[in-house]
């Protein structure tokens, strides 16, 4: 593969990083963005792309985005984005609690 084709989607991974975590947690600050952009591992994007899409919760997404680039763990519930909803399971549809 040609420098330019992988320099090409590594820009497209960060910005699929960036348009994921958005939809998913809302804003960014300027430094998550900073911080993305700063990723040179396509390893790593992939892995970040695949926590913003599965995390329960943005704490969770930040605390490996501060991972090293040799982290994979994306195992368990922190990584279940329907977490929220099961344990809202015990509740009706309107979040109050079923007789």
């Amino acid at each position: 593969m040609f420098s330019y084709e992988s320099d090409a989607m590594l820009v497209e991974d960060r910005e699929d990083l960036i348009n994921i975590t958005r939809m998913r947690f809302g804003s960014i600050s300027g430094e998550m963005i900073q911080k993305i952009y700063q990723i040179n591992d396509m390893n790593t994007l992939h892995r970040l792309i695949l926590a913003a899409a599965n995390a329960a919760s943005k704490e969770v997404f930040l605390e490996e985005l501060q991972a090293s680039e040799h982290s994979f763990r994306i195992v368990g519930e922190d990584f279940n984005p329907l977490r929220s909803h099961l344990i809202r399971g015990k509740d009706d549809d309107y979040g109050e609690k079923a007789e």
